[in-house]
């Protein structure tokens, strides 16, 4: 029976998706075509012999529009043959891009193909592509959701109430967030995994000096007087420090079987072993986390004591610490380098960017079994399990 293994994953440094980020002067074309030269460069293939390349972009509006990947992969020097396609699933969006590529090669459809993302938040702003007065949902949704879905950083409160995460709990986390991604610069670790671009060469949002008593002094950033007064119980506990920021930045993975990696002499970095994708709650949204997590270590036949590393996407400090709360999982092996809060959530980006930091802290610890898991706009998440090869 084939396996899907991943070879290679690397991304860039993570600017602040703002006009004065350090990556903002980048087009997200070439941020994600400076990711797919850097692969080939380091794994040595020949870019011809790519079956497919699949991203994931999320604002797929103005300099993201028109199938981003496919003109990255143009941009990259690879040959025209190599295909590409663009898929949208939020935030998850180039984790389900993993998926897709492993569940290809699993198949037999692809011997070698690229998993990768992209997103630009200071060139194409969130939301940029609903223009003013439209609406994306329809009038079907409306009908069944009558009294009107929320933002996620509403969301974010929501599960911050249900699951009783005070302010306190969620600053502690994002400082910790903040702190490992610091230390984890500082002791060389992400140098395998990042690839300098025009003097950028590191993540432009952790920050090491973060304190609690610092975090204390922010602001609720999502208070509206019109959503406390439909839900009472939101304690307005969620802060720019205890969220993810607006970011810029790419990544890549490359994914084969064992066989093809033999043939080609490259070193398989982990297997791709089991995959699970589950839709939730579209009002709370972002706890779609804990039935993927319980149904990727189901098809796994696996036990959370059998995980040794997590990557729980940090889109809130309250997503993470409500999934920790009902999995039990010991948080002193999530995101064990940081994550989203601290290195940055280029939305489209985030899903490999995961999996690169994963499949290199699981190298560097040691660690036979990794779950991979992501919240998603719309009530949706996807989960995976790597092992070690």
């Amino acid at each position: 029976m084939r396996d899907a293994v991943i070879v290679e994953a690397v991304r860039t440094p993570i600017g602040k998706g703002k006009p004065n980020g350090a990556l903002a002067h980048v087009h997200p074309v070439e941020l994600l075509a400076h990711t797919l030269r850097t692969l080939v460069e380091r794994s040595g293939v020949d870019p011809a012999l790519i079956d497919d390349v699949i991203g994931g972009t999320v604002d797929q509006v103005g300099e993201q529009a028109m199938n981003t990947t496919r003109y990255a992969v143009l941009s990259a020097g690879f040959p025209e043959s190599v295909p590409a396609t663009t898929v949208d699933r939020q935030c998850g969006s180039s984790q389900q891009a993993v998926h897709f590529a492993a569940q290809g090669v699993l198949s037999g459809a692809y011997d070698l193909v690229v998993a990768c993302g992209v997103e630009s938040m200071s060139r194409v702003p969130m939301w940029s592509n609903v223009p003013a007065g439209k609406d994306p949902f329809g009038p079907g949704v409306a009908e069944r959701y009558p009294e009107g879905l929320v933002p996620q950083g509403v969301s974010a409160e929501l599960i911050a109430a249900k699951w009783s995460i005070g302010r306190e709990r969620m600053d502690e986390f994002a400082v910790s967030s903040h702190l490992k991604a610091a230390k984890a610069w500082e002791g060389g670790l992400f140098d395998a995994e990042v690839a300098p671009l025009e003097g950028v060469t590191r993540d432009e949002c952790v920050r090491p000096g973060s304190t609690p008593e610092i975090l204390a002094g922010l602001k609720p950033a999502y208070y509206d007087p019109a959503v406390a007064e439909r839900f009472p119980q939101i304690e307005w506990n969620v802060t720019a420090g205890n969220a993810s920021p607006i970011n810029d930045g790419a990544s890549a993975v490359l994914i084969t079987s064992s066989e093809t990696a033999a043939r080609l002499g490259l070193r398989p970095l982990a297997r791709l072993h089991s995959f699970a994708v589950t839709g939730s709650d579209p009002l709370l949204m972002l706890t779609g986390v804990i039935p993927a997590t319980e149904k990727v270590l189901r098809r796994a036949s696996l036990t959370l004591g059998d995980i040794d590393l997590f990557e729980v996407n940090e889109a809130f400090s309250s997503v993470v610490l409500a999934w920790r709360q009902e999995t039990g999982a010991d948080l002193a092996r999530v995101n064990v380098h940081g994550g989203a809060i601290a290195l940055g959530h280029p939305l489209g980006a985030s899903g490999t960017r995961l999996t690169t930091t994963l499949v290199h802290a699981m190298r560097e610890r040691g660690a036979r079994y990794a779950l991979q898991t992501m919240c998603e706009a719309g009530g949706l998440a996807n989960a995976m399990v790597l092992e070690r090869v």
